[in-house]
């Protein structure tokens, strides 16, 4: 069986080293020539919250030869429809494509592949490129937890084995309620990666001071209540039930949902949004995947989501080079 992740960067960079540790043959696909490199003279070098170093086997696209039976892709969603059709020619005609993008992305790519062979799977830990062949793991080791789903009522006669290798890392829920679980990811993306894109920090540092935790609250709020408009029960993360935390009706749970935020996204203090990450870069985000997303959800729902769609307007900004991350963005929120 041929398994490769495409778009390794932090995360599929993390992810092929825990596989390959395991002994399990995978090659780690990605432009990034400086990293490849790295990755194939210095082996994956995994810091942070854990410290190894891996050998691994990685490509660039250009060098990709054959086809696979399972294609992790982590790449971004600005160009799905291209990679995913060019993907569409190393996929074995029985394979499987296992995407690991933000927002809701499996109805495209099903649209390209057919829904029998695309699987969705969100992941609950973050990591940073630091640099070429070096990522940091910034969440912890306990944190380490994968939701995995199918669109189709019949899934791929891979699901088994790709189950079995994301369990070389850790823990696997299988979710019936993919969407549900897709939206508990959203979710978390919206608030603290939104904001932490804004902002300039990490999800702990957006959650800790009074006034920006409101918004992350605020950002919480709109997408608990665009899925409760459209009849999606979001599913709980790493067994917590998110709304039940964080959802309110009353000014006694708002407080409590106020304070529980910074505890709620401890073990994920750490990470810094990949959206940050690509502003850092000059690259552009995935703000209209993600917190695009839960207003174009709120606008098919007629509920609104001011928060998020701020949150879009200032990240559109910040690209366009008016605006910085900072949280000087604060004042845009009043």
């Amino acid at each position: 069986m041929r398994i490769a992740i495409y778009g390794a960067g932090s995360l599929g960079t993390i992810l092929g080293a825990y596989i390959s540790k395991a002994g399990v043959s995978i090659d780690l696909i990605n432009r990034n020539k400086a990293h490849i490199e790295a990755l194939n003279t210095q082996g994956a070098q995994v810091v942070g919250t854990v410290q190894f170093t891996q050998p691994v086997v990685a490509y660039t696209p250009e060098e990709m030869r054959g086809q696979y039976d399972i294609l992790f892709l982590m790449t971004k969603q600005q160009h799905n429809t291209e990679v995913v059709t060019m993907l569409k020619d190393f996929l074995a005609p029985d394979g499987v494509l296992v995407t690991f993008q933000n927002g809701l992305p499996e109805v495209q790519i099903a649209s390209i592949l057919g829904e029998q062979r695309v699987l969705g799977c969100t992941v609950a830990w973050g990591a940073t490129m630091q640099s070429a062949g070096v990522c940091e793991l910034t969440s912890e080791p306990d944190a380490l937890s994968f939701s995995l789903g199918a669109i189709s009522a019949n899934r791929s006669k891979h699901f088994a084995k790709v189950k079995e290798l994301l369990e070389l890392m850790g823990t696997v829920d299988i979710e019936d309620n993919f969407l549900g679980t897709r939206w508990s990811k959203l979710l978390i993306n919206a608030s603290f990666s939104g904001m932490s894109a804004v902002l300039g920090c990490t999800f702990g540092e957006a959650a800790k001071p009074r006034a920006s935790r409101r918004i992350v609250q605020a950002l919480i709020k709109e997408c608990i209540d665009v899925c409760q408009a459209g009849g999606i029960r979001i599913e709980p993360v790493q067994g917590k039930d998110i709304v039940a935390l964080l959802n309110y009706k009353n000014s006694i749970k708002k407080a409590f949902s106020y304070f529980i935020i910074p505890i709620a996204i401890r073990k994920h203090a750490k990470l810094k949004a990949s959206m940050l990450q690509d502003i850092e870069k000059g690259k552009l985000t995935e703000v209209d995947a993600i917190n695009g997303a839960v207003s174009d959800y709120g606008r098919k729902v007629s509920c609104p989501t001011p928060m998020n769609d701020r949150v879009v307007d200032i990240i559109h900004r910040i690209e366009r080079g008016e605006l910085y991350p900072s949280f000087d963005n604060l004042r845009y929120f009043k």
